[in-house]
């Protein structure tokens, strides 16, 4: 989250191949009697901003910055694609216009979510030489005010050998790390770059390793860096996640967290547009990885050329880790962790809740209030009293269940985000620490007797009570099993 915060301070200059990408989006339900192909019935069309401009547009929907420069042909779709990306916040487009060449166009054609056609209007031998030099004063001219820079290479003739190792060389000498989407099966083309990102193919391509297991993976990231000069090597695994490979450091597997696909076009650029601005923040690229993996998660659930906000990526990290957080003993932590996860999620717009007890012995009383206290914010701290304060309240015999099993248990319940122990006779010390926005407690207290109540309702939350399940309670199951070996 803190480096997600500093995205809007990021400032990412994009060179490659922009695109205008059209949707025509409608029903194909008969052949046509012409000739045997679908007539589709169109119903919906949506022109997008495509290829390294679809990187600028993420990187402008997740908070960052971006001077978007490319190639755009003197005609229509040129003059559509530069007026899309001046309305685009965040997006500064600098465009060379080749006269002598179209503004590349993708046409999809689309029927009950399934693509049936591309078509692709297009130029991609290389730009001439007076294209070249005019890109080149452009990323020369404005390369200081930067703190990243992105080779969105789809091919289509804009960079060129020589102008890669031109705006290669002038960002060593700034010292701006440079990032590549590859489109090319000769990776020392990049050399000099901080990352290179290839996907399976183009790895398979480069290297001759498929890619596709983990050691095969480290196997074709090893094999770009020692026969080249770049610095790291993210292989992108589709569904098997990605794997990061550097010259200094062990290699990462980050995995994919299973979600619903519903379509891949363009999570290439969400992934380049996050690792760039992680990366302009300074932070390390393991962590740029990670983020980067998880901006393709949302991307990849989300239909045509789609960006991912900020937000949204904030939202995918919290649900990955609380699915990793499946082991439950990740949710138990220290009071000061619980502090510290509570302000963050607080800084991120969330409401948390607190509840506490003993939940010596889990029943359906225990597990009505959890699920009441969740069903009021949206994330839930439960506090358990020590196995030393529930002797103290309860008597010698107990609890039954040490502190660590009782926490474990409960950290176990989807409805719980986090597990606190806490040692004193009441919380109310672990509540004022940790400013809940929402208290709740069971029915048996009136609200004036709840402890922390006070502090709560003075910052503004909610103190909240919960009807107890009548004939349940952790003294009564005790109860009934003494009973029944009595008998």
């Amino acid at each position: 989250m803190s480096i997600i915060d500093q995205f809007s301070q990021v400032r990412v200059l994009c060179l490659g191949d922009v695109m205008l990408d059209r949707f025509i989006t409608g029903a194909a339900r008969r052949i046509s009697p012409e000739s045997p192909v679908p007539v589709l019935s169109v119903s919906s069309s949506a022109t997008i901003a495509g290829g390294s401009a679809n990187v600028a547009r993420n990187i402008a929907s997740l908070g960052g910055q971006c001077t978007l420069v490319g190639v755009i042909g003197n005609d229509t779709c040129g003059a559509e694609l530069r007026q899309i990306l001046e309305e685009t916040s965040g997006v500064h487009p600098l465009f060379v216009t080749a006269a002598d060449r179209p503004t590349t166009e993708k046409i999809r054609f689309v029927a009950q979510g399934q693509h049936m056609l591309r078509s692709d209007r297009e130029e991609t031998a290389p730009v001439p030489v007076e294209v070249e030099a005019a890109i080149l004063s452009h990323v020369s001219g404005r390369l200081s005010d930067h703190d990243v820079v992105v080779l969105s290479d789809y091919a289509k003739g804009v960079l060129t050998p020589t102008l890669i190792r031109e705006v290669l060389a002038l960002a060593a000498g700034s010292g701006v790390p440079v990032i590549v989407d590859p489109k090319s099966s000769d990776l020392a083309r990049y050399d000099g770059a901080t990352l290179v990102t290839p996907n399976l193919h183009e790895i398979w391509l480069a290297t001759g390793i498929s890619g596709d297991s983990d050691d095969s993976a480290v196997s074709a990231g090893h094999n770009v860096l020692e026969r080249t000069s770049i610095g790291a090597v993210l292989v992108t695994r589709s569904e098997k996640g990605m794997t990061l490979v550097q010259r200094t450091a062990e290699p990462v597997h980050i995995p994919t967290v299973a979600r619903e696909v519903a379509d891949v076009v363009g999570a290439g650029d969400t992934v380049i547009a996050a690792l760039a601005l992680v990366v302009g923040t300074g932070a390390a690229l393991d962590e740029a990885a990670y983020i980067a993996n998880a901006a393709a998660g949302v991307a990849v659930g989300k239909r045509g050329t789609a960006t991912v906000s900020r937000a949204e990526l904030l939202t995918e990290l919290d649900r990955q880790s609380r699915s990793v957080a499946t082991s439950s003993a990740m949710k138990v932590v220290t009071r000061a962790a619980a502090a510290a996860q509570v302000e963050a999620w607080k800084l991120h717009g969330l409401s948390v809740g607190f509840t506490n007890g003993c939940f010596d012995i889990l029943h359906v009383g225990h597990v009505g209030i959890i699920e009441f206290a969740r069903a009021k914010c949206d994330r839930l701290v439960v506090a358990l009293n020590s196995d030393a304060s529930v002797a103290r309240l309860k008597g010698p015999s107990r609890p039954v269940n040490s502190d660590t099993d009782r926490a474990q248990v409960i950290s176990a319940i989807g409805a719980v985000d986090l597990v606190v122990i806490f040692d004193e006779d009441t919380p109310e010390q672990l509540i004022k620490e940790i400013e809940p926005d929402v208290l709740v407690k069971g029915a048996d207290y009136e609200v004036a007797e709840i402890v922390g109540g006070a502090s709560v309702i003075a910052r503004g939350g909610r103190v909240l009570r919960f009807e107890l399940v009548p004939g349940h309670s952790t003294t009564q199951v005790i109860s009934r099993i003494t009973s029944d070996l009595r008998s």
